[in-house]
């Protein structure tokens, strides 16, 4: 299968080399983009087409792969491309929107193809098997690369129920990395966090161990975290459930977006930064 990959990031360019490794044709248009993602391209094996045009002729299956907020936008360019093209890719949305985004993805696509893809866990590079849930009438394409290190699980016809699931997984993982993140902000800023940490390493040791292996680096993630914790936040509230808590895990991440650390990338971590550094200069960031 040729398959298209918009965009290759961490997750994508990752995608993009198991597949690859799989026996795939993997592809990605890359004018336009970053230095940086033309460098994890490269490092993945995936031939660059240039334009978008390009690649809608040339691929099978196209997976979109990026921020939140560009879901939509990214899906009209698409669509644009196959009315230029001619060309009936099928479409797989893989990004971390809620139901309603989901729905007017396809809303640009009306005559293709179209799969509800989200991704849990990290890029199958990193941490094999990663899991792709996917929803829709027809799945047949992204179920077709099913291998070891990219588990594909169909769990309805309906588009909309695995952007869900992954809207419901997040809201839990990175719900949590962010609650934590501000109660340790709060004592830091009441100065109780030196005996606040004593008595979690007294009575919860595992909870205080993820903490010191979190959230100091959770800066490098943090700018495109926020619009998914506002596509959460709207999934929650179509649901009738308050969307008051990922309103507040947006804010903690735009904060930490704000500091020196949100530089880095994941390849350029400083893992020597501890927790009580790491709060320290989150602090300096809170606005009195």
């Amino acid at each position: 299968t040729t398959i298209g990959i918009l965009m290759p990031g961490d997750m994508g360019h990752g995608v993009g080399q198991a597949l690859g490794a799989c026996g795939h044709e993997v592809l990605s248009a890359l004018d336009g983009r970053s230095a940086h993602t033309r460098m994890l391209a490269g490092r993945a094996g995936i031939r660059d087409t240039g334009d978008l045009d390009t690649l809608v002729e040339e691929a099978e299956l196209i997976l979109s792969i990026v921020p939140p907020d560009r879901a939509v936008g990214q899906a009209l360019d698409v669509a644009d491309s196959i009315a230029r093209t001619g060309a009936k890719p099928a479409y797989a949305d893989c990004n971390a929107i809620s139901p309603g985004t989901m729905a007017e993805v396809a809303a640009q696509l009306p005559n293709t193809t179209i799969i509800d893809a989200g991704i849990i866990g990290l890029n199958p590079i990193k941490s094999p098997p990663t899991r792709f849930y996917v929803s829709g009438p027809d799945c047949g394409p992204l179920e077709a690369l099913d291998c070891d290190v990219m588990k594909v699980v169909k769990i309805s016809d309906q588009i909309g129920r695995a952007s869900t699931l992954k809207m419901v997984y997040a809201a839990g993982t990175k719900g949590v990395w962010t609650l934590q993140t501000a109660l340790l902000l709060t004592a830091a800023r009441q100065g109780v966090l030196e005996p606040l940490l004593e008595e979690l390493a007294y009575s919860q040791e595992p909870q205080l161990n993820a903490m010191r292996g979190r959230i100091p680096f959770l800066p490098a993630d943090s700018a495109r975290w926020v619009p998914e914790m506002e596509e959460i936040a709207v999934t929650f509230a179509e649901a009738g459930v308050t969307d008051s808590f990922h309103k507040g895990a947006a804010s903690i991440f735009a904060l930490l977006a704000q500091t020196p650390f949100a530089e880095e990338t994941r390849e350029t971590l400083d893992r020597s930064r501890t927790l009580e550094q790491a709060l320290a200069e989150y602090v300096k960031h809170i606005e009195d």
